[in-house]
């Protein structure tokens, strides 16, 4: 059966009701994630010996086995597979067609529609196919808001908007931003943008925000050495493109209210969050170098580009090295101009 993203929370709750979940797609955080809170439910726990059975991929030769073997206490026992691939189909169809009730659990990476895994879990009333893939926009805002609520911590919109900017794409990397917020925030606090600006600021999604801002005001070489910095730190070429949107955005939105008659202080104050105050000067200079038609045009080539960094096999750092210097060659020269 094919799961929509709405019912994927009424799967993970209720792991009885299957007998074997695949998650596949590009977020490989998330489908961590997911196997590791589903064999929890199961299992209760994510180690037990008797009831959890961990094959890694050098361990799907035992996958017969441990699929058909009983639990020695009584309860259902999980197999959870990682790195699962097409070549599993036919293994875990027969396990499926026999009379044991171990609940299959399988990670996998992106897989075609039409491949034997897909095609399995899809076409039974037993199995569940999950696609788990990067968030995004309200989306990803709220699944933050729901990880700090988990934590009993609050955040403002504006340092919502804020961080959902400059989060990678992986779920991993999301969780581990939160976490280090709750525990700046403390239990029953609330964090202000002031606070994720502190928290966040010295990570890599600081890197990727200079990368961004000194790219668009032509400074090639600052720029290189940011990204390179980011990259290095392990921000994604997905993310590099959500804050160069962002920016795009916030420039826009000012040259606009330029173009109806406010001066560019008035304009600036017009934004929200606000720029933050190192910032501005970096920002002035990109205002000075863009036109609003030039800004447009740099806002769809950032999405075609984000758009090549999600197909299977890209390049992505290339395409992003190449596109944060296309853009400081471009903003170099309209500030010449």
């Amino acid at each position: 059966m094919k799961i929509d993203t709405r019912s994927i929370g009424k799967v993970l709750g209720t792991p009885d009701a299957w007998r074997f979940v695949l998650l596949h797609g590009d977020d490989s955080g998330l489908i961590r994630e997911y196997a590791a809170s589903l064999t929890k439910k199961a299992a209760g726990s994510l180690d037990d010996p008797f009831r959890v059975s961990l094959l890694a991929r050098d361990d799907h030769p035992r996958f017969d086995e441990e699929a058909t073997a009983l639990s020695l206490d009584g309860g259902r026992r999980v197999v959870w597979v990682r790195e699962g691939t097409d070549g599993l189909a036919t293994a875990t169809a027969a396990v499926l067609d026999s009379p044991c009730n171990s609940l299959i659990i399988m990670e996998a990476g992106a897989l075609p529609a039409r491949g034997k895994l897909r095609k399995l879990a899809e076409s039974r009333p037993d199995s569940a196919s999950i696609g788990c893939y990067p968030e995004e926009g309200r989306a990803l805002e709220a699944s933050v808001r729901r990880m700090l609520e988990e934590q009993r911590v609050r955040i403002t919109s504006e340092a919502l908007g804020w961080l959902v900017g400059r989060l990678g794409a992986d779920r991993a990397g999301v969780r581990n931003e939160v976490e280090k917020l709750s525990l700046y925030a403390g239990e029953n606090g609330e964090l202000t943008l002031e606070d994720v600006l502190v928290c966040i600021g010295d990570s890599g999604s600081a890197s990727v925000d200079d990368a961004v801002f000194l790219a668009m005001e032509g400074d090639r070489a600052g720029a290189d050495l940011a990204l390179e910095r980011a990259l290095s730190e392990g921000a994604n070429p997905v993310a590099v493109a959500r804050v160069t949107l962002g920016h795009i955005s916030r420039l826009r939105r000012v040259k606009a209210e330029i173009e109806r008659g406010q001066t560019r202080a008035e304009a600036m104050k017009t934004l929200r969050p606000p720029v933050f105050f190192k910032k501005q000067q970096s920002f002035e200079r990109a205002l000075d170098a863009w036109s609003l038609a030039a800004l447009l045009d740099l806002a769809q080539r950032t999405q075609t580009f984000e758009f090549a960094c999600k197909q299977t096999g890209s390049m992505d750092v290339l395409l992003c090295r190449r596109h944060l210097a296309g853009i400081a060659a471009k903003a170099a020269a309209g500030r010449r101009r």
